[in-house]
């Protein structure tokens, strides 16, 4: 989705891309192809041209991080199509906020196979800082309130300078409400039986007993209590994606205009901030 996206250009915003998309400007090729648009200057076009051609170097280098800046928080799930390869599915446990030390388990997902550091036991910030440099984006839920600030308060210098996709954000805009387990329900994702009925503060409580227990069972639970977590997030990221995908292009996409058409006819822009 990212190379039918204009949004991050300046000036241009949700209502311009939208009716780019409905003059079937579509994709980065069209617009580099188009000569004219009316009510565009040269000038501005030229200029968005070239700042297309800077976005497509970027990311034919898979130079993640340039849109960072460029486009907007909520809008940040259209990279994940061209970077699904190389995302990473992030989730932490906590002892509790306001306390030291609160992260006690910390679990990653590569879309192959998952990898869980603990607290006391094998949670290495140098040997995870190395691991966080081998992945262009970062997919959470609700990361953008919890997982991520309990992560730079703590570890200030972990997280690598990539784009973040919080699924809580277009999970709501597609009217999927609640917390990760109510919207697992929707899809109707199953846990194990034990770990099912985990809810609330539950990965607190198994921490604690392991802690005062040293029983292995307790940890061994909260650790498929997390790679579980890490595991929906991806199942729930590929639906997620795809629908906004086809929201948007059944509702705005027209199809684009060929070279031969767009020589007989000129392409007209509904008026919009430029």
């Amino acid at each position: 989705m990212i190379e039918n996206s204009f949004i991050f250009l300046e000036g241009l915003k949700e209502k311009s891309e939208q009716n780019f998309w409905a003059r079937g400007i579509c994709t980065w090729d069209d617009i580099l192809q188009v000569q004219k648009v009316p009510k565009m200057s040269n000038h501005r076009l030229l200029y968005y041209k070239r700042k297309v051609l800077d976005a497509q170097a970027h990311l034919y280098r898979s130079d993640s991080s340039y849109f960072i800046s460029k486009l907007p928080r909520k809008e940040m799930w259209r990279l994940y199509s061209h970077f699904r390869g190389e995302t990473v599915f992030l989730d932490i446990e906590t002892c509790g906020p306001g306390k030291k030390d609160a992260i006690t388990v910390i679990g990653l997902f590569d879309g192959i196979s998952t990898k869980t550091m603990i607290k006391g036991i094998n949670l290495n910030i140098k040997a995870l800082e190395e691991e966080l440099k081998h992945y262009k984006l970062i997919v959470t839920f609700n990361g953008s309130s919890f997982d991520l600030p309990f992560l730079n308060r703590q570890y200030p210098r972990l997280l690598p300078d990539i784009p973040h996709f919080d699924l809580l954000h277009l999970c709501n805009r597609l009217g999927l409400k609640g917390g990760l387990k109510e919207i697992e329900r929707n899809f109707e994702i199953k846990r194990s039986p034990i770990v099912d009925r985990l809810y609330g503060g539950d990965p607190l409580l198994l921490w604690k007993m392991f802690r005062a227990s040293g029983d292995q069972h307790f940890l061994n639970l909260l650790v498929e209590y997390n790679e579980e977590d890490c595991i929906n997030l991806k199942i729930i990221a590929d639906y997620a994606t795809k629908k906004m995908e086809k929201i948007l292009k059944e509702r705005y996409f027209t199809k684009p205009l060929n070279s031969a058409s767009r020589q007989a006819e000129s392409l007209v822009l509904k008026k919009g901030p430029v």
